[in-house]
């Protein structure tokens, strides 16, 4: 497999821990050397947070519960869908960009012959690249927000805890949606008009530009029974105590089934794929 999306895999960690936790080191290392890139990233998340709170702000003093959320609820779910933007990689990016040049360079022929499971390969370099987005663009961003906003922050390291399981599953499901994307570069030999695409559903099914529960009649039901959900309103849910017992577990359900169906059918995508490689390039 390619190193492009992580660093190379020393002998020392692959006898440790195996293949793919080395893999997931390897991009959580290789996003820490982006100093520049994630001082920029940070500071604009947190620009952009000020300018949507204050935004919800002046809209939740004119519509007192909107949506079901008081006005510190609704400034909270602005910081956590700012903190969440890098991390579960609402905008795509991440191996995304690695893969296609592969795509464009040859390089992915070569990746398929290689003894190591290539879904497997790149799901462990994108949790490693979250687990380092939401260390930096995720917690950094929400600190500012409570610095600056009264926020609805929990106190209890359980749900918070409730809430870092949410967002790992949100990671799993994202990573099986842009995986699909991906995988037309085996077709088209150009994902990028595929991923402009799902950047755009992303952000508006996600919840990552207003809560669902602000989407009226179908749209809101379409928009809650969608993958998209489960990377952004979701995780936000579960640390505003929008779901609580059963339907926290039910909450857990449906990303863990939603992830389950995207990474099986990348898998039957890829399997598809393997059988007819045209190599552009190389």
């Amino acid at each position: 497999m390619g190193r492009s999306g992580a660093e190379p895999c020393r002998r020392g960690d692959t006898v440790v821990g195996g293949v793919y936790p080395a893999v997931a080191r390897g991009a959580f290392r290789r996003y820490s050397t982006y100093r520049a890139a994630t001082v920029a990233g940070t500071v604009t998340n947190s620009v952009f947070g000020v300018i949507l709170a204050s935004t919800m702000l002046a809209l939740w003093r004119a519509r007192p519960g909107l949506g079901g959320y008081d006005a510190a609820q609704a400034v909270t779910y602005t910081w956590i869908s700012q903190a969440l933007l890098a991390t579960v990689a609402v905008w795509g990016g991440g191996f995304q960009d690695d893969l296609q040049a592969r795509f464009r360079s040859g390089d992915i022929a070569v990746d398929l012959y290689r003894p190591v499971d290539f879904q497997g390969w790149w799901l462990a370099a994108d949790l490693g690249r979250a687990g380092f987005q939401l260390l930096t663009r995720g917690a950094l961003p929400v600190l500012v927000g409570a610095a600056l906003f009264d926020l609805a922050l929990p106190g209890s390291p359980l749900v918070w805890a409730e809430f870092l399981l949410a967002v790992a599953l949100a990671v799993l499901v994202s990573f099986g949606l842009r995986f699909l994307a991906s995988l037309t570069g085996f077709w088209l030999h150009e994902s990028e008009g595929v991923r402009a695409v799902m950047t755009v559903v992303s952000m508006f099914f996600s919840g990552m530009l207003l809560p669902l529960a602000l989407f009226p009649g179908l749209l809101g039901e379409l928009a809650r029974a969608l993958p998209f959900s489960a990377m952004v309103q979701l995780p936000a849910d579960v640390l505003l105590r929008r779901r609580t017992g059963t339907g926290l577990l039910a909450l857990y359900g449906f990303q863990l089934g939603w992830a389950a169906a995207l990474l099986a059918l990348g898998r039957a995508g890829q399997a598809l794929a393997v059988r007819r490689v045209v190599v552009q390039g190389g």
